[in-house]
């Protein structure tokens, strides 16, 4: 539409469309546009309504608007940004975009981006902002409600205001329905909520979700080791955070490196360089199963129907382990399973696996019958798929409880790790049982 209206030189047009359209959506157009395009319309944008746009525009486009566009521009948008909303921009960036983009910057907004830059990659720190509204608690509910509407315009929320000591020190939260309520005289010390629970810089970000989903927060208070109050987390940024990391483990179970650009601007090259060496890692250790079933040609030479029925037990096999290791994987990431519960999860895995296991052995045991099969080859398959379901299910959740305890992401151990391991003892298992049984 943006580029349609250039095209035919609607200026007027235009400017009225970008006036009614939701920065969201402004930046989700400029996805389709050619980087010309966008620049031109990027410039059309009120200073403001350009901040809040870039910031929600990918970082391929950021960095292309930000390479054409005039070094006053660039510090325009810059700092009318929110400041965790800069910092994500600038981690983003190669490093003579950094430069370029500091350089411009008053030295006071450079110095406080700097500092963020140093907390931890992915730490409640990184993601915090500093545009929050503090309260001094000596002040009164009516002096309160004059420093919302002096400090407010720059704040990133002002519903949730957090009461500090002198020495900035964290002593709980008030909500503006509380003033609303609260007698103009009455002490904001007198309302406050002191059990707010904050989070401290140096925090996994994945913490501080869990703090949001735990409480209900629409912002978190981010502390210093010394209880001061340095930042707050917001709720949009607890749902971007929720994207990532979801993502990074969906590419990861599906044997993927993780990749933050969009699919449909990634190169061919660049999805190659992240798949290829997760498919060559899983191809080689395949060999092992190769191996194996080198190792037992002659019970296959003995009893050639044996092979029809290794593609069933490794497909079940994996499919039991990928459940059971998703379910866990799932239960870790919402905080419902530690890693000092892996006894309790392996305990009811077995379980699962008994009842979910002996229920496929005599279905196919009745199936092998039925189509005329020898009754000790029926007993043998079914024994070994029973045995394959145990093996799969207490591989896939205790993987990623392991995985978790040696401080690796859980998703590494998905599908295609366990899949390969158990494909292996699949079929160690189904030859030692045609061994036993059938003398092969």
């Amino acid at each position: 539409m943006f580029s349609e209206l250039l095209k035919t030189n609607g200026y007027a047009e235009l400017r009225r469309v970008l006036g009614e359209l939701n920065p969201a959506d402004i930046a989700e157009e400029f996805e389709d546009m050619e980087l010309s395009d966008a620049v031109r319309v990027f410039r059309m944008l009120p200073k403001d309504a350009a901040a809040e746009v870039f910031a929600y525009l990918p970082s391929g486009i950021q960095q292309g608007i930000v390479e054409k566009i005039k070094d006053f521009e660039i510090k325009n948008v810059v700092e009318e940004m929110f400041l965790d909303d800069a910092v994500d921009f600038i981690e983003e960036m190669p490093a003579g975009v950094v430069k370029r983009v500091l350089s411009n910057l008053e030295p006071g907004k450079r110095d406080i981006i700097n500092q963020f830059l140093k907390y931890p990659e992915n730490s409640a720190g990184s993601i915090m902002t500093i545009e929050y509204i503090a309260l001094k608690e000596r002040l009164t509910v009516r002096e309160a409600f004059d420093k919302i509407r002096a400090e407010g315009i720059d704040s990133e929320t002002i519903y949730t205001c957090y009461v500090t000591d002198s020495e900035r020190r964290l002593l709980g939260d008030v909500s503006v329905r509380a003033l609303l309520l609260a007698p103009p005289d009455a002490r904001v010390t007198e309302i406050m909520d002191t059990s707010v629970v904050p989070a401290v810089t140096t925090d996994d970000r994945e913490k501080v979700v869990g703090g949001f989903r735990k409480y209900g927060f629409l912002a978190m208070p981010v502390v210093d080791n010394e209880n001061r109050i340095v930042g707050i987390v917001t709720v949009d940024d607890v749902m971007t955070v929720q994207e990532e990391e979801a993502t990074e483990d969906f590419e990861l179970m599906a044997a993927m490196s993780p990749s933050d650009d969009p699919y449909l601007k990634t190169s061919i090259f660049t999805l190659t360089k992240n798949r290829l060496p997760w498919l060559m890692l899983l191809m080689l250790s395949a060999t092992f199963t190769g191996a194996i079933i080198s190792g037992f040609e002659e019970s296959l030479a003995t009893i050639p129907a044996l092979v029809a029925f290794i593609p069933m037990l490794m497909d079940t096999g994996g499919n039991a382990g990928a459940q059971s290791s998703t379910l866990v994987i799932r239960g870790m990431a919402l905080e419902e399973v530690e890693t000092s519960d892996v006894l309790r999860v392996l305990w009811k895995e077995l379980r699962v696996a008994l009842l979910c296991g002996t229920a496929l052995a005599a279905v196919n045991f009745a199936r092998i019958v039925v189509m005329g099969g020898d009754v000790i080859l029926s007993i043998t398959v079914s024994l070994s798929l029973l045995s394959t379901v145990m093996l799969a299910k207490t591989v896939g959740c205790i993987l990623p409880i392991g995985a978790k305890k040696l401080k690796l992401d859980p998703a590494v151990m998905a599908s295609p790790v366990i899949t390969t391991l158990v494909d292996a003892g699949a079929l160690l298992l189904f030859f030692a049982m045609a061994k036993a049984l059938l003398g092969a």
